[in-house]
């Protein structure tokens, strides 16, 4: 008998995220920018049988996760970093140089001798992967203490553009320091990536424990977002069958219909769980749907 399937609440709407249309995004209540708001939308789908919330680490979800914890709502947190809309948009305002002394500013303001360390040590002998652990201890920072929780989060994924571009430029030194680094903090280290087949080689080559790691990637009946192709995604995890692998995109937003998409899932043995979005309260409602549907599918 299998294990339940993991259900878990996305943050793309509260970021105004729609993968079909900017348009669309836009289009949303303003409410789904209030955190407050939010958070009770989180709350709804956990109470309708979500194990957890998937979010960007960003100022927008850390409020929100203040507000689940002021609510003392117990919750499986699952981060991914860096959020990219944020440094994008810092990019775009401070120049590149200017968003790296930003975040400097904002790595010692926070106090975390860790993180100073860690960031001074990699400024001065040019060491990349002490400049990643200074970045990691300071998000890592920042959910702890939104969250008031010295073992949260319980994953944390490295955003795609990351994981895309440590691929395509072969850093391998980047998959191993941020495995070991998390694993040495006791969080289980994930990726999140749209070219499944790639990454999951590319930790095998490496003798990473796939068993230990967390993959999130686009897995849904039409091949959305799914790269290089649908047959190459759904032959690639036949290799990794004790990962858990989260599958995101199940509704290719919007297209696909919530009963299809299931049934994709569940015909899917090797997915562990996937995570959806909700952007109005009849959304969380429907985690219970959901959740009957995906116990439903194991055997």
């Amino acid at each position: 008998m299998q294990n339940p399937k993991i259900l878990l609440v996305g943050d793309n709407p509260f970021h105004g995220v729609s993968h079909l249309s900017q348009n669309r995004a836009r289009s949303r209540d303003n409410q789904i920018s209030n955190p407050d708001y939010c958070a009770e939308l989180v709350k709804i789908a956990i109470e309708n049988g979500a194990d957890g919330f998937m979010f960007s680490v960003s100022e927008i979800t850390l409020d929100i996760i203040r507000a689940l914890t002021e609510k003392k709502i117990p919750i499986k947190l699952y981060a991914i970093a860096p959020a990219a809309s944020d440094y994008v948009r810092l990019a775009s305002k401070l120049g590149t140089p200017g968003m790296a002394i930003y975040l400097a500013k904002q790595i010692v303001a926070s106090g975390n001798l860790k993180a100073i360390f860690n960031g001074f040590k990699g400024v001065v002998f040019q060491n990349p992967a002490a400049l990643m652990k200074a970045y990691l201890y300071y998000e890592i920072f920042r959910i702890r203490k939104a969250s008031q929780s010295k073992q949260a989060p319980y994953c944390f994924l490295l955003h795609e553009i990351i994981t895309e571009m440590a691929l395509a430029l072969n850093l391998e030194w980047l998959f191993k320091s941020f495995v070991e680094f998390m694993l040495d903090m006791k969080i289980k280290p994930g990726f999140e990536t749209r070219n499944s087949p790639l990454l999951i080689d590319k930790l095998l080559k490496l003798g990473i424990d796939a068993s230990k790691v967390v993959i999130v990637a686009p897995y849904n009946k039409i091949g959305f977002q799914m790269n290089p192709s649908k047959e190459e995604c759904e032959n690639a995890l036949t290799d990794i069958p004790q990962t858990e692998v989260i599958a995101m995109s199940i509704l290719a937003s919007g297209y696909i219909k919530p009963p299809e998409a299931i049934e994709y899932i569940n015909g899917v043995s090797q997915l562990k769980g996937v995570v959806i979005g909700v952007s109005r309260e009849k959304h969380a409602e429907d985690f219970k749907i959901f959740r009957e549907a995906l116990d439903g599918g194991v055997q």
